[in-house]
């Protein structure tokens, strides 16, 4: 397993780590004080990203996408885990369901949403049904050629700028040794389908600027046509789905742990405190190696399981240990780097008070880190028949 970067890859890094500073840094302030990303900067973004051939990273080339393998995605999302996440989502990375597209759907939804024309957003949580996938009490039900929705999503990331939504739906049951268990089904629905409506979700303290959101169904009528995938069988697309969105959340806190530990460092190095520079204070100095070589484990583990997937040998386990220790080690790393700023480092003149906010939320979306301590765990114990 080697990890050294072809000269393809460190191109790929430059380009992504220079157009994040370029284009996205300078509008991060103004972006957390309205709590929305202005619609003429959101269009400027998209546009540069397009022109400079990073939308869209993780889709097939013959298809309009970057064509980038999983390991290459990660070095592109660990650059852009620098900025503000409301930014950088705009360099858009469509959901990787949507390679689940056929027939008719390839041209209305998948192409487009690789080419910006359309955007999607993908709804799973609801309110009483969060980690509790199975749980979930939105409902599909046959009519005809048709299947009635009804039922409720919630913190349904950026929907207010979407176009449609990969719906995850009940739409069956079945009898199992444990008792009956709920079939799901993957839909794709138009926002503008009678029944779909779109309302404000909840201020988050995390991530201004990227709006989370509630979809309700009122008898939302949708065709047979826009099943994803197959009938009943949408759980194992959402599987491979959070296998990819839980390495996405890894590589962002891996790079958004570097820049506050670069900030951090810097402070140490030029701050005179009692007639020399604090970073030669044990107190400080010994924070600082305690945050570099918890970012490089994480930034490891991380590249450990992109390897792993381009191989076709990535397991859940390794997707989840990446996400639980990248998560939790940018906590500790972006903690670390506001005492080492003291009360400086808690006022919004630098970035590391957000830094420290938006990182917050990865230990609870795309699976909470008692979720991934429980697939490790159990993938530990399986073989001995737990």
């Amino acid at each position: 397993m080697d990890f050294t970067l072809s000269d393809e890859q460190q191109m790929i890094v430059d380009t992504v780590r220079s157009f994040t500073e370029r284009e996205l840094f300078p509008h991060e302030a103004l972006v957390d004080k309205l709590g929305k990303v202005p619609p003429e900067i959101a269009e400027q973004i998209k546009k540069r990203s397009i022109d400079a051939g990073l939308y869209a990273a993780n889709m097939p080339a013959e298809l309009g996408g970057g064509g980038l393998d999983t390991f290459d995605v990660t070095l592109v999302d660990r650059e852009f885990g620098a900025a503000s996440y409301a930014l950088h989502y705009i360099v858009a990375r469509p959901s990787n369901i949507l390679r689940a597209c056929t027939g008719d759907q390839i041209d209305e939804y998948l192409v487009p949403t690789i080419t910006g024309a359309r955007v999607d957003c993908l709804a799973m949580s609801e309110p009483d049904a969060g980690s509790d996938v199975r749980g979930m009490k939105c409902s599909a039900v046959r009519d005809g050629d048709d299947y009635v929705i009804n039922g409720t999503k919630h913190f349904i990331s950026h929907a207010d700028i979407a176009d449609y939504v990969i719906l995850f739906a009940a739409s069956g049951e079945e009898q199992t040794s444990r008792g009956p268990k709920k079939l799901i089904t993957g839909f794709l629905v138009d926002f503008d389908t009678a029944g779909c409506d779109v309302i404000d979700g909840y201020n988050c303290v995390s991530n201004r600027g990227y709006h989370n959101m509630i979809i309700n169904f009122d008898d939302c009528r949708v065709p047979a046509s826009k099943i994803l995938g197959e009938e009943h069988h949408g759980f194992d697309a959402a599987n491979e789905w959070l296998g990819s969105t839980r390495l996405q959340v890894a590589a962002v806190c891996v790079g958004r742990a570097r820049r506050a530990l670069g900030i951090a460092t810097e402070w140490a190095a030029t701050r005179v405190q009692f007639g020399q520079q604090i970073g030669k204070f044990q107190g400080v100095s010994f924070k600082l190696a305690d945050m570099q070589a918890r970012l490089d484990a994480a930034e490891l583990l991380t590249l450990r399981a992109a390897w792993n997937d381009t191989q076709g040998i990535a397991t859940d386990s390794d997707m989840a240990i990446a996400k639980v220790f990248s998560s939790e080690m940018c906590q500790f790393v972006t903690d670390e780097a506001i005492q080492i700023l003291g009360g400086m480092g808690l006022m919004d003149e630098l970035p590391l008070e957000r830094l420290w906010r938006d990182t917050r939320v990865d230990r609870i979306w795309d699976g909470t880190s008692e979720i991934q301590r429980h697939i490790i765990s159990r993938a530990m114990l399986r073989p001995f028949g737990g």
